[in-house]
């Protein structure tokens, strides 16, 4: 059974289908990727400045331990817990970093798939949300413009 948060982003379209289109779910869960290698786990979910963070930390903190001569097989191990606990966490850190954004949280859903899960969220939260005809269609090959990008937040680049 998997569990997931939906969030939806602070500047979001006021007509139902748009807003939906712009929710995230963020699963929650261990993640084997962060565990094994987190500065590529971070950056599969679009956490770069937690990548690089990660980089600085653990090679400041082996260097600290290796000038107080811990054994690296210790340093080795403290490396390794420190990268399972990030697997543990890794969703925590994602829904952080999308409150710090702004986005707000909508619920908690669960299923057996991501399809089950948005499935029986958008069943209790469409009807819910009110449907805003536009006089004006969108474009469909223009979205809507945004600041940043997964990899760069402070928007796109010219």
């Amino acid at each position: 059974m998997a569990t997931y948060t939906v969030h939806e982003p602070p500047v979001s379209d006021s007509d139902r289908v748009d807003r939906a289109v712009e929710l995230a779910f963020v699963k929650d869960g261990f993640s084997w990727l962060t565990a094994i290698f987190p500065p590529l786990g971070f950056l599969s979910h679009g956490l770069w400045l937690m990548a690089i963070a990660y980089l600085a930390g653990t090679g400041l903190l082996s260097y600290v331990l290796a000038q107080a001569k811990v054994d690296p097989d210790w340093i080795g191990l403290i490396i390794l817990m420190i990268n399972i606990y990030l697997g543990f966490e890794i969703s925590t850190l994602r829904r952080w970093m999308l409150d710090q954004k702004g986005w707000r949280m909508l619920g908690v859903v669960n299923g057996r798939s991501i399809a089950e899960c948005e499935r029986r969220f958008f069943e209790s939260w469409l009807p819910d949300q009110p449907v805003i005809q536009s006089d004006t269609p969108k474009a469909p090959g223009n979205p809507p413009a945004q600041g940043g990008s997964r990899f760069w937040p402070f928007g796109a680049g010219a």
